[in-house]
């Protein structure tokens, strides 16, 4: 039998094994060279739709197949993105009808379930998404930034009905340096088309690969109807080095770099604002109050005013002290992992050749970072004079990650409901429950442990045995109220750059400008622990002792803006299906929860270092 401790380390060890198995995410890809001629395998991966959020593998779809197709490996991150990489029929260069290949899986006579799912696919939007050598396919030269084709359409130049692309014009651009013999992909586009081909019939194109003649009408989709499913390959000499062929994808247009570095410009206009505001408060007024209160002998009893007067109870331990010490801890796990996120992500290690690494480095990141949680966590919650810190550790270790669980079991269970490629098999489920439990719960008491062994730093002054009475305040430092004025400006530094990041996520395009992101994020910490700290002046001089909470949820509240701003984007995006309304605001939620704990936490730290700046500055009758 094991004891516990080798129990823990087997636990241990298999967690870090799943963990591993992540971490090709973030390897670099290389370029793959091809020779003339040589035979090639295009990969088919999903379809999406704007108006319904739910993947689905590319061969739900009633289209021909491989009878014997080749997956390739997912890391963690695809998988939550529903990626289905599989192999495709496309490979010859001629003008080629799939349906005659002997190797194929095709029923091109549609049955009346497969019409319906053919047809609901178009009505919905769906766009179907290939990749060649890790380049997605784009409709058109135009259409760099929302990756993936068109299936279908419905009703065109006059012709009623519902129509389905049956044709694809596959444009492969590749550069080859002069004198050499092979040659680098560059590009990849697939224009597809509707045709309607003359005499088509279940007969006659079993063994013919080539492609009969056509009419000018489009191929409807209708129970009993007949499809031919064909395809042309050609190649076109580009001048795009292999290094730069992501350029096309990610380089954003003059229109959006202006709208960012408007935003910056918004966002540094509010900093400056606030700066100022700190540096009259710290340097002009703290000294004021500074000469005032240390230049008075102590035998003269003066009376005592403004936030000197509290000095007895500024460190009195707030109520809900573990709750608070457990938000503070996850908020400072949240914000380590962004950082880190970013800083990779600007690095270069998050390349889109890698699909779903930047979800794989916020999965992997965030169980890291429990370490931080639970050292952070307990340094709270001893400062607030707490005991119970193995209790703490445990609600750090699995409230908030719980919560985050919690709501994407719901997801999850609803894609599996509809079948969606973006529901997570049981073995991924079972990983990420190895993960949290083998690696995040010990790193978090790890933390702990350390943060209950270190000693507890002291308060500059001294506590009174009997709390004093606050006294009424002014209608704008209510609680609510003042919370609420001071959380709009860490909103308001970063409302313009939430737009294209959720343009991003629900418009299905590709978002890869984490230099402005970055920016952002920094102008992001710098609001929020300015305008937490003049807030916290304002309260104390008000003789308002109670800051503690005040200053995790002064910056925090931001995130009630953001879940707004959610419900007012929600207005203009094309979703109809119940199912993905609730996915649109479970997964909002998530966003906005994380949000209100890593802007609390940067709030709440900023307003510490800031009370115990001011009381240890000033002598204390």
């Amino acid at each position: 039998m094991f004891s516990y401790k080798n129990r823990s380390l087997f636990v241990l060890l298999i967690a870090l094994i799943v963990l591993c198995e992540q971490c090709n995410a973030y390897l670099p890809g290389l370029a793959k060279t091809y020779k003339a001629n040589q035979n090639y395998t295009i990969q088919v991966n999903k379809i999406t739709s704007v108006h319904t959020q739910i993947p689905y593998e590319y061969y739900k779809l009633p289209v021909c197949q491989p009878d014997k197709k080749d997956y390739e490996s997912e890391n963690l991150g695809e998988i939550l993105l529903g990626d289905v990489i599989e192999s495709s029929l496309f490979r010859e260069q001629p003008c080629t009808v799939i349906n005659g290949y002997q190797d194929t899986k095709c029923e091109p006579i549609l049955t009346a379930d497969q019409t319906k799912t053919l047809q609901d696919r178009i009505k919905q939007g769906y766009r179907a998404h290939w990749l060649f050598d890790g380049l997605p396919a784009r409709q058109s030269e135009l259409e760099a930034h929302q990756p993936g084709f068109d299936i279908g359409f419905v009703g065109r130049d006059g012709q009623e009905g519902i129509f389905v692309n049956n044709h694809f014009k596959i444009v492969i651009h590749y550069h080859q340096a002069p004198g050499a013999d092979d040659y680098n992909v560059v590009g990849f586009v697939v224009e597809p088309s509707s045709v309607e081909y003359t005499g088509a019939s279940p007969k006659g194109y079993e063994k013919d690969l080539n492609c009969p003649a056509s009419t000018d009408g489009s191929q409807i989709v209708d129970k009993d109807s007949f499809i031919l499913w064909t395809y042309s390959v050609t190649f076109q000499k580009s001048e795009t080095r292999w290094e730069k062929r992501w350029d096309t994808y990610l380089k954003p247009n003059e229109q959006s770099v202006r709208f960012h570095w408007f935003s910056i410009l918004n966002s540094l206009m509010i900093v400056f604002f606030l700066t100022v505001m700190v540096a009259l408060i710290m340097m002009r007024t703290l000294k004021a109050d500074f000469r005032k209160y240390n230049s008075i002998d102590a035998s003269d009893e003066p009376e005592e005013t403004g936030w000197k007067m509290i000095h007895g109870d500024v460190f009195r331990p707030p109520t809900h002290p573990m709750i608070l010490s457990v938000l503070v801890g996850s908020g400072v796990q949240v914000f380590a992992m962004t950082i880190i996120t970013m800083l990779f992500a600007i690095l270069g290690f998050l390349s889109p050749a890698n699909i779903g690494s930047l979800q794989t480095s916020l999965v992997v990141l965030f169980v890291i970072m429990a370490m931080f949680a639970g050292y952070f966590s307990t340094r709270a919650y001893v400062s607030f004079k707490g005991t119970n810190w193995k209790r703490n550790t445990i609600n750090t270790a699995f409230g908030f990650p719980g919560f985050i669980f919690f709501i994407f079991f719901i997801i999850n269970m609803m894609l599996r409901g509809y079948g969606s490629s973006a529901a997570i098999p049981f073995t991924t489920f079972l990983s990420l429950i190895a993960m949290w439990f083998g690696i995040s719960v010990p790193l978090a008491f790890t933390g702990s442990y350390f943060a209950f062994k270190k000693p507890v730093p002291q308060d500059p002054v001294r506590t009174n045995q009997i709390p004093r009475q606050i006294p009424d305040q002014i209608w704008y430092m209510k609680p609510a109220l003042s919370i609420l004025m001071g959380a709009i400006l860490p909103f308001g530094a970063v409302f313009i750059e939430l737009y294209f990041i959720l343009s991003a996520v629900w418009d299905n395009q590709l978002y890869y400008i984490f230099g402005f992101l970055f920016i952002v994020l920094i102008i992001l910490v710098v609001t929020s622990a300015e305008i937490t700290i003049v807030m916290c002046y304002f309260q104390l001089c008000a003789e308002d002792y109670h800051w503690w909470w005040r200053s995790f949820l002064t910056s925090g509240a931001s995130a009630l803006f953001m879940f707004l701003y959610f419900i007012y984007f929600f207005k203009h995006l094309q979703i109809t299906k119940f199912v993905s309304i609730m996915l649109y605001f479970g997964y909002s939620l998530i966003m906005a929860s994380t949000f209100f704990v890593m802007t609390g936490a940067i709030g709440f730290y900023a307003c510490h270092w800031f009370v115990r700046k001011i009381y240890s500055s000033i002598h204390i009758n």
